[in-house]
């Protein structure tokens, strides 16, 4: 029986991305099969693939953490009890196959036997005939039982079967591995699939969901009481068990601003770091029980008190929703701003609403990603951009940030850092020396010919979707432009931050 892998297993086991595989079959350079492939043309597509653990992947990863700015989860083992299950049923598997094998056996004995007994009853043609094909099949079967040099990718993979579990949804086909000690709603998470959740820790019932085959296995208590006719339908709660087999599990994804709810949640600031002269990193953290969720793109209402408030883009990624970063620009006069900047304390009370916006990526869709930033219109890029690394699946990611002024372009080790984790991602700044609120006339002129020079820089540009962000006279000019260049509506993508 043919060895077949999905694509998310396939990619893990030769160390590349999801994206890169899919760019592989597309290129007619390997086949697929409704969605898997063969282990064999998995190695033949990538014949330096080794059983030792890929140095160079293992890199990268450990940058595209980094470069998350999340927080760095522990990569330990899963729970003993949890690993001698996956060790039984990978022992399981080698007892059937060597029952079948010794069933092949007893065939091909009954074959040769078969043939012995022909042979005897037939003249000396067929005689001499039949003794050569029974020779044939002594020897082939010989061989066939010799130990062969054992694929390194199918080996990986049996390891890998017992080190995470694959994971795949329905009807959405979403599919992830879980790590470690991870449940199976904070693996979803961490692989960018928005499923519906509430608080994470087994109270709410939110996460409820069928499983449909495979092992799983409760490793956190939960209040919530499921009732016996779901539990005996297979519902279990996503934030309180893990996947011990492989499974398929029924369960909702999110698939558009609509299906995520309306949250008010009173989170604490975690940390308030200067990103240059007029830029803050605020980070806030909810508490464990109410998280927020949101799509990445989108943006949230803080209020400070009973007076201030302002709207920002969330800046960090879905996947790690109780940790929220937000970019703040010093704007004299601004009272939250003035606030922020001279006031906000430690541990203080920030109410969060949201979220809301509708920028937000097409997951969809198989195209190259363009972002263009202007500058704190970084601030949903880059939840954009960790959301797109997260999922895996993008062709290609480019990243072109505008700044007003050097200082607007904030985090530029970050994209240098993304550049560098990842072959498929493209890094690339740009100052236009005024002020990217107010374009018009000569203004307006600079920043098109800006655009020109990017166009020129990529000419693949107009044949994959293009995200902008920033203050709104900057992201009308750019898709004005863009739109003039003949690129759908239905490519372009707008959102605002000031």
């Amino acid at each position: 029986m043919e060895h077949l892998l999905s694509l998310s297993r396939a990619a893990r086991l030769a160390g590349v991305t999801r994206g890169a595989l899919q760019k592989k079959i597309q290129n007619g350079e390997m086949p697929s099969f409704d969605g898997t492939v063969k282990v064999d043309d998995l190695l033949a597509a990538y014949p330096d693939a080794q059983l030792e653990n890929n140095v160079e992947f293992e890199r990268v990863s450990l940058i595209k953490e980094r470069a998350f700015g999340k927080r760095v989860f522990e990569r330990a083992l899963p729970e003993p009890e949890v690993l001698a299950a996956r060790v039984t049923e990978l022992s399981t598997e080698l007892a059937n196959s060597q029952s079948q094998l010794r069933q092949f056996n007893v065939l091909l004995d009954r074959l040769r036997n078969k043939l012995g007994e022909i042979e005897g009853q037939g003249n000396d043609d067929l005689k001499r005939s039949l003794a050569g094909f029974r020779t044939w099949l002594k020897d082939e079967a010989a061989a066939a039982m010799e130990p062969g040099y054992p694929n390194p990718l199918a080996v990986r993979d049996s390891i890998l079967r017992v080190m995470a579990a694959h994971v795949h949804l329905l009807p959405s086909g979403h599919d992830f591995f879980i790590d470690g000690q991870d449940t199976i709603l904070e693996a979803a998470l961490r692989a960018g699939i928005p499923l519906n959740y509430g608080c994470s820790g087994g109270n709410c019932g939110l996460c409820k969901a069928r499983v449909v085959s495979g092992q799983i296995k409760k490793v956190r208590h939960h209040d919530y009481v499921i009732p016996e006719a779901q539990k005996k339908q297979g519902y279990v709660l996503l934030c309180s068990s893990t996947a011990v087999s492989d499974v398929e599990i029924e369960a909702p994804v999110a698939g558009s601003v609509q299906d995520i709810p309306f949250q008010q949640i009173s989170a604490r600031v975690k940390a308030i770091e200067p990103l240059s002269h007029n830029m803050a990193l605020l980070h806030l953290q909810t508490p464990r029980t109410s998280r927020l969720r949101f799509l990445a793109g989108q943006y949230a209402t803080l209020r400070l008190g009973k007076s201030l408030s302002a709207d920002l883009p969330i800046a960090s990624c879905p996947c790690d929703d109780r940790n929220l970063h937000f970019h703040v620009r010093r704007l004299p006069g601004n009272l939250f701003s003035d606030y922020v900047f001279n006031q906000l304390k430690h541990n203080e009370a920030v109410d969060v609403e949201g979220p809301q916006g509708e920028f937000i990526l097409q997951e969809k869709s198989p195209r190259a990603l363009y972002f263009i930033a202007f500058d704190a219109g970084f601030a949903p890029v880059k939840s954009l951009i960790e959301h797109a690394m997260s999922l895996d699946a993008a062709e290609a990611i480019h990243l072109y940030w505008i700044g007003s002024d050097a200082g607007s372009i904030y985090m530029p080790n970050m994209g240098r850092a993304w550049a560098d984790a990842l072959d498929n991602f493209t890094f690339s700044s740009r100052v236009t020396g005024f002020d990217l609120r107010a374009v018009s006339g000569k203004r307006e002129a600079n920043l098109r010919a800006m655009l020109e020079e990017i166009i020129e820089g990529s000419p693949d540009l107009p044949a994959g979707d293009v995200y902008l962000a920033g203050p709104e006279s900057a992201v009308m000019v750019a898709e004005h432009f863009f739109l003039g260049l003949g690129l759908p509506k239905s490519r372009v993508f707008t959102g605002l931050a000031k």
